[in-house]
């Protein structure tokens, strides 16, 4: 008790030994001294003969170096035929290696060392980088070097490209919010623009290798290049082995500058694009014709004019359709501020389905109330004061300074641009903020996006006016792709071939009157995935009833996981809730449950499967054929031994990359054959495992599993 006793009187003394402090009666009277002036270090700048800028920063923290080559021209510069060509070109740059070592080879040589050479592209830029320990630099650089100089575009990496490519188009209507934004797009600068066009079937199919080695011939020259390096080196070192591996290298034809926003914008009006998986409706105001560039005086008013206007929930559009309303769940809004082109006014909603006409009519509000409704000195203060403490993040690291140097020197603005942005800010005033409220926002020309399931809208859309809809059906492709699968037209007919090797599956198995009794699978084992975090161990437990109902119950370390689905829903819980399965996911396991080796057996005589021999695959020293499944339009893909019909391989494709699934070992339940183990690997790597522990045929299951549970 003395003792404590002792503490207090210590704690008294040291509170009372404070200076006195002003008592406020609200927060508001709370004030917060003035942002101090940011120091910046800086890079060290180098420009070669050749036209090839240098930016080298110095950071020693750690053992590590970082550095990149940024390349003029990007996904703008391709032709319209030819779309999805930059994205071609990113992929298949790197995974098809160089002139003298595959990609495969390249992999193994840098995951020896824990260092990373990879290639990408965006809308105006194409790129290189590394990462390395500092020990391994002379090493790895002239990987690097090769990577950027010498390519090869190996046709085996460009088909895998093609296929990837080709399986996100197929899935690109899944996710509603990504349909909205593309539509919006369109509207907004016209869908034949160049900021608008989305790569299809036909224009994916029609790129070839040689258009990969002419986009590379045509912007990677010194000139049109900017390295960067950060990390544990001494410039003046750098700078000497930079010279030597660069100087030589010739000049060529200058990239051109930013393509122009050509395109019909849509005229303002009302668009529908229907959505009948969803419960909630995605919403876009939008109007082209503005836009401000980084370099416009406007630009600073404009920041604060948007800070005002969406900056989280105490912007405008928060605190009036969320917060007082209760109309959505997200909203956000603002004129476009680029760099180098023309971009767009927008705003999106996101509210339930029986709110999207209410919604729509309190955002046009809100957007009116921009030219009328005056800008309050708190909320000009509020919006500084956001922005310049968001600021001070985008500078906080050696290697962000860094990419901001990259950035003014691509785009051609100021070395001080950053350190004059900050006064710059401070200067805008509520009349600036008017003005440009004024000049690039124009409520009669903006048009209105929806995409939702209108039977469930709280009023009909056409009391908004006239609505247009929108097809977003996905073009077949014009052409077989270049790479077998990729998304190729459905054949017409199974061939004798494919039957012939299908039937050596269905006797493997377990032989057709064994396989038709099976009516119902129960299953449980344990898959092992990759994570952030490291692998990851899941219990899977599988419930199937032919022809179309299933149930996974996966526990997970973040919790246990629900996902039922039957020939009239797709429901799935989780710790976060639950609810209707997503598109995306429904789509996943729609085509996962028809991938079924039981299911595919059980129905080689349906006509809506079609079965067709499309190559071969080498496994171990043996190639096997592959057997192409259509699965009443779902695509699969089997690796069969010729001889006893047994699966060695399934193959598919996965947002990573090609997938590879090898099927380690079967064994036999009540007279059915089927896997126990597997292994999968995605472009190259391991990526995950699984082992069944039990398997049930025909056992006995209640009904009310598959039932979608009662709202609560």
């Amino acid at each position: 008790m003395k003792s404590l006793r002792m503490h207090a009187i210590a704690a008294a003394a040291v509170l009372l030994s404070l200076p006195a402090v002003a008592q406020v009666s609200d927060y508001h009277d709370i004030k917060t001294p003035p942002l101090h002036q940011i120091q910046q270090p800086q890079p060290k700048r180098v420009q070669l003969a050749n036209g090839m800028v240098i930016f080298l920063m110095e950071d020693h923290e750690l053992p590590l170096i970082g550095g990149g080559a940024r390349i003029r021209g990007g996904g703008r510069d391709v032709p319209a035929e030819k779309s999805g060509l930059a994205g071609l070109l990113g992929s298949a740059w790197r995974t098809g290696g160089t002139e003298s070592k595959s990609g495969d080879e390249l992999d193994d040589f840098l995951e020896a060392r824990a260092a990373r050479v990879e290639t990408g592209t965006a809308e105006d830029s194409t790129n290189v980088s590394m990462s390395v320990l500092k020990g391994d630099f002379d090493t790895v650089f002239p990987i690097f070097v090769d990577i950027l100089e010498h390519p090869s575009f190996r046709q085996d990496k460009i088909d895998l490209a093609k296929t990837q490519a080709a399986t996100a188009i197929s899935r690109r209507n899944d996710d509603a919010m990504g349909v909205a934004g593309r539509e919006m797009r369109k509207l907004g600068y016209g869908a034949d623009s160049t900021y608008a066009r989305v790569p299809e079937y036909a224009t994916v199919n029609a790129v070839t290798r040689d258009d990969l080695i002419a986009f590379h011939k045509k912007y990677v020259h010194s000139n049109n290049i900017i390295l960067s390096f950060v990390g544990d080196f001494d410039a003046a070192a750098m700078e000497k082995k930079l010279r030597a591996a660069f100087s030589a290298w010739p000049k060529g034809p200058q990239a051109p500058a930013a393509a122009p926003a050509v395109g019909t914008a849509a005229k303002p009006g009302v668009y529908y694009v229907a959505k009948d998986d969803v419960t909630q409706s995605n919403i876009y105001l939008v109007h082209g014709g503005t836009g401000v560039l980084r370099s416009n005086p406007d630009f600073y008013a404009t920041q604060v004019m948007n800070e005002i206007l969406s900056g989280g929930f105490s912007g405008r559009l928060m605190n009036d359709i969320r917060t007082q309303r209760g109309l959505a769940y997200g909203v956000f809004g603002g004129i476009d501020t680029n760099w180098d082109r023309p971009g767009l006014f927008q705003i999106w909603i996101g509210t339930k389905s029986g709110s999207t006409v209410e919604a729509i009519n309190a955002a046009r509000i809100d957007l009116t109330d921009l030219q009328t409704k005056p800008f309050t000195a708190g909320e000009l203060a509020q919006a500084k004061e956001s922005i310049l403490n968001a600021y001070v993040f985008t500078a906080d690291s050696k290697a962000k300074i860094l990419s901001q140097r990259v950035n003014l020197e691509f785009y051609g603005y100021p070395a001080d641009y950053y350190q004059q942005y900050p006064a710059k800010l401070q200067a805008v005033n509520a009349d600036d903020v008017a003005r440009v409220a004024k000049k690039y926002v124009q409520p009669n020309q903006t048009s209105v996006l929806v995409v939702g399931k209108e039977k469930d809208f709280d009023k009909p859309l056409s009391t908004l006016g006239a609505v247009t809809p929108i097809d977003i059906t996905i073009p077949e492709p014009g052409a077989k792709p270049a790479a077998p699968g990729a998304a190729a037209a459905k054949p017409a007919a199974s061939s004798p071939e494919g039957i012939a090797l299908v039937k050596k599956v269905q006797a493997f198995v377990g032989g057709k009157a064994k396989i038709d009794a099976v009516q119902t699978t129960h299953s449980a084992g344990t898959m092992q995935m990759p994570s952030q975090q490291g692998p990851m161990d899941i219990e899977v437990d599988s419930t199937i009833k032919y022809p179309d109902s299933s149930r996974r119950v996966m526990k997970t370390p973040m919790g246990e996981m629900i996902m039922v689905m039957t020939a009239d829903a797709a429901f799935m819980s989780s710790p976060m809730g639950s609810g209707d399965m997503p598109g995306s996911q429904k789509t996943a396991m729609h085509n996962e449950s028809r991938a079924d080796i039981l299911g595919i057996v059980k129905n080689i005589d349906n006509p809506k499967y079609i079965f067709t021999v499309d190559g071969t695959a080498k496994v171990g020293t043996a190639d096997a054929p592959i057997l192409s499944i259509d699965a009443d339009g779902s695509p699969v893909k089997y690796v069969v031994d010729p001889t006893s019909g047994k699966i060695l391989q399934r193959l598919s494709s996965s947002p990573r990359g090609d997938a590879v699934t090898d099927y380690t070992e079967w064994k036999t339940f009540d007279g059915i054959t089927l896997p126990v183990a597997f292994t999968i690997t995605t472009a190259g790597q391991p990526s995950g495992s699984g082992k069944m522990t039990a398997m049930e045929i025909n056992p006995t299951v209640d009904p009310k599993i598959f039932e979608k549970p009662a709202p609560k």
